[in-house]
This record gives C-alpha cells, structure tokens and sequence, in this order.
C-alpha cells in the first residue's frame, strides 16, 4: 500500500484505500468542500464514507457525488441529507486545466480523502486517476505481498538482538 501523506495538524476523516488499489493516480489536488448544517459536525465525528464517491465538473463548478456523510446524532429534524451532491471548492485555473483532461477520456476524477487541515477546514484531496486493468492490479498485489513478506522476515531476523531475556 503506498504510504499516505500525513502532516502535522490534518486529521483526516475518510480515506478511499480502494482508490489506489482501482486506479493509476496522476495528479492531486486539494479542494474545500462546501458543507451545510450538521454535515460538519458528522464529519468530526468520523461519519464518513468514500466508498464509491467520485468528482465530476457540471456547468463550470466541481461536485463531489456519492460521498456518504452520516447523519449527526443530536441533529434535529433538519439533519442532512447523507448522499446529497457536494460543490468542490477549486480556482477557475484548477477548473480549466482540469475539464479538458477528463475530456480525453478514460481519467476521473476519484476522492483520496477527506480531512480538516490545521485551520480546521474542511477538505477533500482529489486525484485525476486511470482506471487500472486487471493484469496491473495482479501485479500491485504482488508487489505487496513481496513487501509484506520481506518486512516479516526483516522484523523476524531482528527480533532478537539487543534485548535481553528479562526485558
């Protein structure tokens, strides 16, 4: 698994672990989401999937869709609506290198994750990803389990030294 970025004052919600697994990613960028009522309140609550979230850009604007944000408990009767569309915040440069690249077909946009930076906003890291074919995907679980296996012997082999007995 490729190692996430973490930097000191994120706390990071939700993360799509399924996106690297599915596809090649190319390029990232970091949106502000445009959130309403108790959604944010959930989302410090951990509430949040990304299961089969994906971005999409309508009538010059970016959307978050299919992002499940749970409802808040203490919410009232005008709780969220836990699937509804999500506005991304990017520049209009962002959004014009962007359209056309989704354009040439066969790139998406995927959500990585969603977190709260150190001014405690929140955000969603968004990557212009290719959809992975099965021999690629066979061959990125290969590579893991070499890794995993290596690191196990690694961590059998160096088990023992320096320690004492009664430690």
């Amino acid at each position: 698994m490729a190692a996430q970025r973490t930097d000191p004052g994120i706390k990071v919600v939700a993360a799509n672990r399924r996106a690297r697994y599915e596809y090649e990613i190319l390029d990232r960028w970091e949106a502000g989401l445009v959130l309403q009522g108790t959604e944010v309140k959930a989302l410090r609550a951990g509430k949040a999937s990304l299961g089969d979230a994906y971005a999409e850009i309508r009538a010059g604007e970016a959307w978050l869709v299919k992002m499940h944000i749970g409802p808040y408990d203490q919410g009232n009767r005008e709780n969220h609506e836990p699937f509804r569309r999500r506005k991304l915040l990017l520049s209009a440069r962002e959004l014009r290198r962007l359209r056309p690249r989704l354009e040439e077909g066969g790139l998406t946009l995927v959500p990585l994750r969603v977190y709260f930076n150190a001014r405690g906003l929140a955000k969603v890291e968004i990557a212009l990803a290719r959809g992975k074919k099965l021999h690629d995907k066979r061959d990125a679980m290969a590579r893991r389990d070499v890794q995993r296996r290596i690191a196990g012997e690694l961590g059998r082999r160096g088990a023992g030294r320096g320690r004492s007995k009664d430690a």
